[in-house]
């Protein structure tokens, strides 16, 4: 692996902080999520940094924290946010600094994880479904440019982290316990 990070990659919903928690401790690794990271950076939250200054203003923030984090010494497992991918410079920092996981899943399994959560900006809208579908469609090329692929709508959150652990060995990244 070109680094010691493992970065969780897909659409909101997908289970990348839940599979993170769980798949760190298999990999002796940190844990980060980098929305959390992002909200403590700059003292807000992401609907606040959003409406304050747009998803330009984010992403420019966003950016900033991803490659902050890609520096820390030693093992990590990095949940990221959905649109992380979105930028040419995320995507080269995460290929430098370790391998990228995409956890992908249906619209509706998506629709299903984030229903109700006002933590969400860009699903505040009349149809979440056309957004979530929106996304994904406009997303799902750049999250295949990762390194492994996991389908994870069917699988619990332990499955996909232990399939993610089996994935990484047979790339020969990282041993399986």
């Amino acid at each position: 692996m070109p680094g010691d990070k493992v970065y969780l990659v897909g659409p909101m919903g997908a289970g990348k902080s839940t599979v993170a928690r769980l798949l760190a401790p298999r990999l002796q690794a940190g844990v980060v999520d980098l929305d959390a990271e992002i909200e403590d950076a700059f003292g807000r939250s992401i609907p606040e940094l959003f409406a304050e200054h747009g998803e330009s203003g984010f992403r420019d923030r966003e950016e900033r924290v991803l490659a902050e984090v890609a520096q820390r010494p030693g093992p990590l497992v990095v949940a990221t946010g959905g649109g992380v991918i979105l930028r040419d410079a995320n995507r080269r920092v995460m290929a430098a600094s370790g391998t990228m996981v995409y956890l992908h899943a249906d619209v509706d399994t998506l629709l299903a994880r984030t229903a109700g959560s006002a933590n969400r900006p860009l699903l505040q809208v009349a149809d979440p479904r056309a957004k979530l579908a929106a996304l994904q469609a406009e997303r799902d090329p750049l999250y295949r440019e990762a390194a492994i692929l996991v389908e994870g709508a069917e699988s619990s959150p332990a499955e996909v982290a232990e399939e993610i652990l089996h994935r990484l060995a047979d790339a020969g990244d990282t041993p399986v316990e």
